[in-house]
């Protein structure tokens, strides 16, 4: 019971990615079935694109995009009053504090990866129309041993 409370419930997402991991692995070694393979595939992708993209959550903190107003009024007032020089301005002010905002690059490096996932799906399954075509099944054991017997072509 202390496991599930100290373990377990904080970090509860991470086990959900972890069992969908271990799904999509089951399901790519397992399985004799090419479209189950690429469904354990695009389960494992997926359950990956999760975990970075919780990594990237920052709870009470905002995008970063910063807006800064610019008074070039002002500006000129402040240098006029020291003879042509710049006023010195407080930059403690103009700080950014960094635990304010989230980190995006987790999130658009996912973005990335879901459409190379998605790519990398259609050519699978464009592939596997192609094997399915040539070989007339998608199970695995069955495309191996009609390889072996000596090509991909059909007996009518």
């Amino acid at each position: 019971m202390e496991f599930l409370k100290t373990s377990v419930i904080p970090h509860f997402n991470y086990w959900v990615y972890v069992i969908l991991m271990m799904i999509g692995l089951h399901a790519m070694i397992t399985k004799n079935n090419l479209i189950k393979k690429l469904v354990g595939m695009t389960i494992f992708q997926t359950a990956i694109i999760l975990f970075y993209v919780s990594i990237g959550v920052k709870s009470g903190s905002t995008i970063p995009i910063l807006e800064h107003h610019h008074d070039d009024h002002a500006e000129v007032a402040a240098a006029d009053a020291h003879h042509g020089e710049p006023a010195e301005s407080d930059h403690d002010s103009d700080a950014v504090n960094p635990d304010h905002f989230a980190n995006p690059l987790p999130h658009v490096l996912m973005l990335t990866a879901i459409v190379v996932g998605v790519s990398t799906l259609g050519v699978a399954l464009a592939v596997s129309q192609s094997i399915f075509k040539d070989f007339g099944s998608l199970e695995e054991d069955e495309i191996l041993e009609k390889i072996k017997q000596g090509g991909a072509a059909i007996d009518d």
